[in-house]
């Protein structure tokens, strides 16, 4: 028995990314050539951005592939912030590390100040405080950018990015968000939404590793991050990933499309697993949002139980009993203090699962099962 409640981290390859990969293979030039050959790769290229974009909501110019979200936030913070003119950085402590380790890295260089925006004990962002520090900056003409993610990728907290985005548009701030556990999972519009950059991983919804995106809003000037090419329009050097961009597309569109099946489906599987946790672990506490079906993304669920993380072996004696899934991100997983996102909550532990379009309740159901003989061993 092997059951996957990891896809926070990584999701399975989905079929239809496998088939445009292979096909992909065959068309092996250069897209930057102008031969046939280069022609064939370079229509595989635009393709797939010109496919991301309109379902988006945006042109495609404002699509430049990366190796995925991390590079995405790097470019568009470091990037931004000098070719902004940025003075004041807005972020969160319980960003992911792309954006709190770049923050620190600004911020150590001179770049910019940061501040970080209060949270209270379930992670929720004190925006009216952000909104008067925006305010009293717009009034004394200085250059602010927010950097907040859409989903939390521990605890699963959604922020009104919509809203986000109108406030900072009112006081003239910049807007960034990691959108890396949103992208294909919910439908972002960037016609609505005012974001000026934002960031995608092809692995978080069926793709393969190593490739994404970044959107940066058509009129931001900002420099590329990597140099030694004039590829991506010049914003991005490197000869692209066509296989990769190829199983990047066939995922995007799989999962864009099917956004409201997957939702209710998703949804329901994550219902029910609460409803198990809560049945059969009348103590299990839920951290931040991840328990509240309204304010939390319909993939991610963190519980916490003190008898199960007594002996802070759980997400081990899970694994040893054939499931998959974390204590936090994956990214930082083993890291020395556990989770920084659990940590600056406040919780005392916690394991994450994450759900996708093929979890299912009977996996939830042989979960339990395995939750229940750990608390027997105990």
């Amino acid at each position: 028995m092997s059951i996957y409640f990891d896809n926070a981290a990584t999701t399975p390859l989905s079929q239809e990314s496998k088939t445009a990969m292979m096909e992909a293979m065959e068309s092996f030039g250069n897209p930057s050539s102008t031969h046939s050959e280069g022609r064939k790769a370079k229509a595989i290229v635009e393709t797939v951005r010109k496919n991301i974009a309109s379902r988006l909501g945006c042109k495609a110019s404002e699509i430049i592939f990366t190796c995925g979200g991390t590079e995405a936030d790097n470019w568009a913070l470091i990037s931004g912030v000098k070719n902004c003119g940025i003075t004041d950085l807005y972020t969160s402590e319980i960003e992911h590390h792309a954006v709190t380790h770049v923050a620190e890295y600004i911020e150590q260089n001179g770049l910019c100040k940061v501040h970080y925006i209060p949270h209270d004990k379930n992670g929720v962002h004190d925006i009216p405080w952000l909104e008067n520090e925006l305010k009293e900056k717009s009034e004394l003409d200085q250059k602010v950018m927010v950097s907040l993610m859409h989903a939390n990728n521990e605890i699963g907290n959604i922020i009104d990015i919509q809203a986000l985005s109108k406030t900072c548009k009112k006081y003239g701030a910049y807007i960034h968000s990691d959108t890396v556990q949103t992208m294909a999972h919910l439908p972002l519009d960037f016609s609505k939404i005012q974001l000026d950059f934002a960031a995608c991983s092809g692995h978080k919804f069926h793709g393969p590793k190593g490739v994404g995106f970044a959107f940066v809003r058509q009129g931001i000037i900002c420099e590329p991050f990597i140099l030694g090419g004039a590829q991506e329009r010049s914003h991005r050097a490197g000869t692209e990933n066509v296989i990769g961009i190829a199983g990047l597309g066939a995922a995007f569109n799989l999962c864009f499309d099917d956004i409201s099946l997957d939702l209710i489906k998703v949804t329901e599987v994550k219902k029910y697993a609460i409803q198990r946790l809560k049945s059969e672990f009348p103590k299990v506490q839920f951290n931040g949002l991840s328990g509240d079906l309204d304010k939390s993304l319909y993939t991610v669920l963190n519980f916490y139980h003190p008898d199960l993380h007594s002996n802070g072996m759980l997400n081990f004696q899970l694994d040893i009993n054939g499931v998959q899934c974390s204590g936090g991100s994956a990214c930082s997983s083993g890291a020395v203090g556990g989770s920084h996102v659990l940590n600056a909550i406040s919780s005392p532990g916690g394991t994450r699962i994450s759900f996708s379009r093929y979890s299912s309740k009977e996996e939830v159901d042989k979960f339990i099962d395995v939750l229940k003989k750990v608390k027997s061993e105990l």
